[in-house]
């Protein structure tokens, strides 16, 4: 199963409106097939590994980061019947669907048909790996990350306003593949004017995948970006990596919108500077314990990065 929450990364945020599933077919202890959902949500990930499987699936295992969709559309079948009417013996399922069409029906007319289902294996993990889909989903508004690139003592800039480069080459090109993994980028109104920033990809192999670019304004954005007026009022997407400046990262956090925070750290000094974040409503310094949890830490060339996810109940 941790095979196939591995794989399902590779689907998002292509995969969407639809969830990135990862798929791992195995007979008598051999990995016969591999899937993912594909570009705009279709085939599925099990069709994949399906059609790479063949005759092989007949009597196998199929390894299913969320349950099979019991619900058929005009663009394929219910994955459900497909893997009824491939042979599969068994389901491993990590999570169930929370989408009303398949909730628990999906587990239900597999085990109708005689195959045996184990559910729930990995669920935490693999609710992880599609996170912005199951936010939305669950939620009803967009998984959110905050990136902020600092010196030791948590400036952005010289106070005069000048803030490049804060952080390395590596540290750079890691924040580009970050900016690929979201479907959109936001900064605020301070940073386009400082800046005029162009928010694309700049990695080999994935310019195409520069995401929406938003601006935190209650005022008109510039063409080709999209004004959005508050953090509530994001919409139409189910990612988004917030960028700069100090005033829109203090807004998200204020609004207890972020659930990702990625926060790249240079070994440098800068003293009299620009601080990452403003006001974010903390009354109570107990307050801002217990919130975040560590979910990994590496070094980027002479740049640490520290990812921080939100603790939230339930």
């Amino acid at each position: 199963m941790a095979v196939a929450v591995a794989l399902s990364r590779r689907g998002w945020p292509g995969s969407a409106p639809n969830p990135n599933v990862g798929c791992l077919i195995v007979k008598q202890g051999k990995v016969v097939a591999r899937g993912w959902t594909q570009a705009g949500g279709r085939p599925h990930a099990e069709a994949v590994a399906l059609e790479v499987a063949g005759e092989s699936a007949r009597g196998a295992t199929a390894y299913v980061t969320l349950e099979p969709c019991a619900h058929t559309s005009p663009r394929g079948p219910a994955c459900s019947d497909s893997l009824i009417a491939a042979g599969i013996a068994r389901v491993v399922i990590a999570a169930q669907d929370p989408d009303a069409r398949t909730d628990g029906k999906g587990i239900a007319r597999l085990q109708a048909a005689g195959i045996e289902v184990v559910f729930n294996v990995l669920p935490a993990e693999a609710r992880a790996a599609m996170a912005p889909w199951w936010t939305r989903h669950t939620q009803g508004r967009p998984f959110i990350t905050l990136k902020l690139a600092t010196s030791l003592d948590g400036c952005i800039a010289r106070a005069d306003g000048s803030s490049r480069w804060i952080t390395g080459e590596r540290a750079r090109a890691h924040g580009h593949l970050e900016r690929a993994k979201h479907q959109a980028i936001l900064v605020g109104r301070g940073t386009l004017d400082a800046d005029a920033p162009k928010l694309d990809v700049r990695l080999a192999g994935l310019e195409s995948r520069s995401p929406k670019k938003m601006l935190l304004t209650r005022g008109p954005a510039p063409e080709g970006w999209t004004a959005v007026a508050s953090p509530e009022a994001v919409g139409d997407v189910d990612s988004l990596l917030v960028e700069g400046g100090a005033g829109a990262a203090s807004a998200f956090l204020a609004a207890d919108r972020v659930d990702r925070l990625l926060l790249y750290r240079a070994p440098i000094l800068v003293g009299d500077g620009r601080h990452a974040l403003g006001d974010i409503g903390l009354a109570d310094l107990a307050d801002a314990h217990h919130r975040w949890r560590l979910a990994d830490s590496r070094l980027l060339g002479i740049d640490r990065l520290d990812v921080y996810e939100r603790v939230r109940e339930g």
